[in-house]
C-alpha cells in the first residue's frame, strides 16, 4: 500500500516513510533560530567545540591521504580502542568482534531496529523518551508502543507491570535508555535485571542506549546491562562519540552486538552508508584513547550547572521536577500548564530561552520541558532567572 503526500498525488511513497514523525524539537528550534542573545538549551549538546587534539587527528589523516574506502565494520584500530575502553569502564572483557562502527548513534539505532523489527512488529518504548526511538521504529515499518514511566517524589521510574502488559505476540524488542534523555532517570541494577527477565521470558531483544553512561552524579558510571547479562542474552548496545567528547557534528558511533551477527551488520552498513570515513574514525580513536580529562571537565561542568538549576527552581513552587541522576538535562513541568508546546514558543518570546517541549518526547511528556544544561555557568544562571520570572508571570 502506498501513501500520498499532501497535495502530491503524483508522488506516492511508502506509508512508513510518510508516517515519519516531525521533530517537536526542531519546530521550536526553527522558531527561535538566530534570535540575538537567545540562550539555546533545546538540543542535546553543549557549547564547547571538539577538543583540538581530536580535530588534529582528523586533519592528519586527511593530510596523509586517507580518503579511500575502508573496512565496513570500522578500522581495526578503532574497534580495538572501543573494546579496550568498554572493558576498562565496565570491568568485563569486550571483544573487538562485538564492535561495528557507524555514522553516529542514530545510524547504530537504525541498524538495531532493522535487525529486530519490521512491518507488523511492535517495539516497546518507555516514555518520555528521545523522539528518534519512535521515529526509527516507525520508519522501519514497525509500531512503537509507548509505555509511560511513573513519576514520584524520587523522580521517574519504569512501570514494570505496564511494560509486561504491553507485550503482545507481535512484540520484538524493548528500548531502554539509561541514563535517560530527557528525564535524567538512571536505571538501578534491579531495574535492569527485571527488564532483562521480561525480555528473556518473551524472547525479546533489548536495544540498550547507554550513551550517557559517563554522565552520572553518584559514582563513576551508570549501572549497565553488562552488570546483569549473560553472553547469550539478546542485547544490542547503541553508542556515539557525540556526548562524551563533544563530537555531535562528526557523526561517529558504534553498535555492539554478538559476533555471530557481524556479517549481517556489515551488510546493513554497506547498504546504508558503505562505511564511516577514515579521517572521522581517526578522530574517534584519538578521542577514546586520550579524552578522559575532557570527559572529567564535561562532568564537572554539568554537575555545577545542575546545582544552579536545582537551587533556582526550588524557589518557585509552580515548578515540578526531580533532580536528574544522570545525563545533562532537567525535565520539568509547570503547575497548571497543559500545553508545553505553546509555552515553549512563549518562553522564546518572553525569556529569550530555547527549551524542548515535553510533547516531543511522547504523550507522557505533555506539560513538561527539557532543558540541556551542558553550557557555560553564566548562561545557565541567566536562563534559570529568566525562566523563573516567566513562570511567576503566568
Amino acid at each position: 500500500m502506498l501513501a500520498n503526500l499532501p497535495g502530491g498525488a503524483a508522488f506516492p511513497i511508502r506509508p512508513n516513510a510518510a508516517a515519519a514523525p516531525a521533530s517537536g524539537i526542531v519546530e521550536v528550534f526553527d522558531y527561535g533560530r538566530n534570535r540575538p542573545g537567545l540562550l539555546p538549551l533545546w538540543v542535546g549538546e553543549g557549547d564547547r567545540p571538539t577538543p583540538p587534539f581530536i580535530a588534529e587527528a582528523a586533519l592528519a589523516s586527511l593530510r596523509d591521504g586517507e580518503t579511500f574506502y575502508t573496512y565496513q565494520a570500522g578500522l581495526p584500530s578503532l574497534r580495538a580502542a572501543i573494546a579496550e575502553y568498554l572493558s576498562r569502564l565496565y570491568a568485563v572483557p569486550v571483544a573487538d568482534e562485538r564492535i561495528y562502527v557507524t555514522g553516529g548513534g542514530m545510524h547504530a539505532l537504525q541498524i538495531a531496529v532493522t535487525l529486530t523489527a519490521g512491518a507488523g512488529d511492535e517495539v516497546i518504548i518507555p516514555t518520555p523518551a528521545w523522539p528518534n526511538f519512535v521515529g526509527a521504529v516507525t520508519v522501519s515499518g514497525a509500531v512503537p508502543r509507548e509505555v509511560a514511566m511513573r513519576f514520584g517524589p524520587g523522580g521517574f521510574a519504569p512501570d514494570l507491570e505496564a511494560l509486561a502488559a504491553a507485550v503482545t505476540p507481535r512484540t520484538r524488542a524493548v528500548v531502554v535508555n539509561s541514563p535517560s534523555n530527557p528525564t535524567g532517570w538512571v536505571a538501578t541494577p534491579a531495574d535492569l535485571a527485571a527488564i532483562l527477565d521480561l525480555a528473556r521470558r518473551h524472547g525479546l531483544w533489548i536495544i540498550a542506549d547507554e550513551i550517557y553512561g559517563r554522565f552520572v552524579y553518584d559514582g563513576v558510571r551508570a549501572p549497565s546491562f553488562r552488570d546483569v547479562m549473560a553472553a547469550e542474552d539478546c542485547i544490542l548496545f547503541v553508542q556515539t562519540l557525540s556526548k562524551n567528547w563533544a563530537m555531535t557534528g562528526w557523526r561517529v558511533g558504534w553498535i555492539e552486538a554478538p559476533p555471530v551477527l557481524g556479517p549481517t551488520i556489515v551488510n546493513l552498513i554497506q547498504y546504508s552508508s558503505s562505511g564511516t570515513a577514515v579521517f572521522l574514525q581517526r578522530a574517534a580513536e584519538a578521542a577514546i584513547r586520550g579524552g578522559e580529562s575532557f570527559i572529567a571537565e564535561q562532568l564537572a561542568r554539568a554537575r555545577e550547572n545542575r546545582a544552579i538549576l536545582l537551587d533556582a527552581f526550588s524557589r518557585e513552587n509552580r515548578l515540578r521536577f526531580a533532580p536528574p541522576d544522570g545525563a545533562f538535562y532537567l525535565f520539568f513541568g509547570v503547575e497548571g500548564i497543559a500545553d508545553s508546546r505553546a509555552l515553549a514558543f512563549r518562553i522564546i518570546d518572553e525569556a529569550n530561552v530555547g527549551l524542548a517541549p515535553g510533547t516531543a518526547f511522547g504523550a507522557a511528556g505533555q506539560g513538561a520541558f527539557r532543558l540541556c544544561y551542558l553550557r557555560g555557568t553564566a548562561d545557565i544562571a541567566e536562563a534559570a532567572g529568566h525562566l523563573v520570572d516567566v513562570v511567576r508571570r503566568l
